[in-house]
Formats: structure tokens, sequence, C-alpha cells
């Protein structure tokens, strides 16, 4: 995978796993995740859901980087939830995911490696049950041109295919441009040619 691309699950849909232990039921579920709100909201509504269950633990990973992420033990014993659940989620080098492993108590203590095996192992069934897709990690170009312009910008958007985020056109006219990463300096190098070639 190029150093511009990320792998992520699918937008809309969740992947779901469950695993049972000495009557422990633990439910697992993967979601594609892009903000801290998008997280805070879906932990409200299965703390809500689930509001007879003993812990609602829970991994996330955020940005292309790979710079934010979070593992929650819930009142588990430390690291035997939150980082097995983490721990699927990097396995797959994936990023912008919410893992939530939501556990009924059966009545009988899992111990330390139980509990390690079972919160893994249904991270892993939610990860495997949902959808994956490679997405590359864009930039935003703003550019401000005169109208006389608007032609040679727009064979530039055709040319290099560029996803136009806005665009505003009057006496003085801006669009904002998004560019796979690796591109925005040569973006960037042509848009200032075309201020030579139209002058």
């Amino acid at each position: 995978m190029d150093s511009d691309q990320y792998l992520t699950l699918s937008e809309g849909q969740r992947g779901e796993g469950t695993y049972s232990e000495k009557r422990s039921k633990f439910l697992a579920f993967a979601h594609h995740v892009s903000s801290l709100e998008e997280i805070k909201s879906i932990l409200a509504d299965y703390r809500k859901k689930y509001y007879d269950a003993r812990h609602v633990c829970y991994a996330y990973m955020l940005g292309p980087d790979h710079q934010e992420f979070r593992a929650n033990d819930d009142g588990e014993p430390s690291s035997t939830a939150g980082k097995p659940i983490l721990g699927q989620i990097n396995s797959r080098e994936l990023t912008d995911v919410l893992v939530v492993v939501v556990r009924y108590y059966g009545g009988v203590n899992l111990g330390t490696g139980g509990l390690i095996v079972a919160y893994r192992t249904a991270a892993a069934a939610a990860l495997d049950d949902a959808k994956t897709e490679q997405r590359t990690i864009e930039e935003q170009v703003t550019y401000h041109f005169s109208y006389p312009m608007m032609n040679g910008v727009m064979r530039l958007v055709k040319d290099m295919n560029l996803r136009i985020v806005s665009q505003q056109f009057d006496n003085t006219c801006s669009i904002v441009l998004a560019v796979r990463r690796r591109d925005a300096d040569l973006l960037r190098k042509r848009l200032e040619q075309l201020d030579f070639t139209d002058l």
C-alpha cells in the first residue's frame, strides 16, 4: 500500500461478532468513524441500548497517520479488554475505526488470560464481518484566480483528476481542490505555471 493510502471500514454498515465463554456473552460491533463526536455518540447509544450489561469496552483509531487512539477497559482488569480490541484494529492496519464489545457477565470469572482471549476473539469476529476499503489521503489546495483563467484551471482539474471541494466565481474566483497527498506539490507547481501562461 502506498504511503498516502490507508485502510478503513466501509461507511454506513457495521460488522458484528459474538463470543461466549463460561456463560459470559460478548457482543462486538465495528464501525467506520471520522471524529471523536461520532465515537461519543455511538458509545452513548450502546450504553443506552445495553444498559443491563456489565461492561461496554471499546477501542478506536483515528486519522490516516494512525495518531489518535484509545483503548478502554470499562471496569475490566487493566489491559484485558481495550488493549486486545485495539490490537485487532492494529493487526489489520485499520484506521477511522471504532470497535465496541459489550459483555454480559455469566457468573464465572474468566481470569485475565480468558478475558484477553474473549475480547480479542469478539473484536476479530466483528472486524471480519465488516467490509474494508482502501482510501487515499487527500490534501486541500485553495487557488485564487481571475475569471479569464477559468478554462486553464478546469483543464487542470480534468488532467489531474481532481475533486472540487468548493468554488466561487466572481470578479476574483477561488476554488478549493482535493488532491492525493503525494500530488499536492505537483498541483501547486502547475497552478503557479497557469499564472504565467495566462499573463
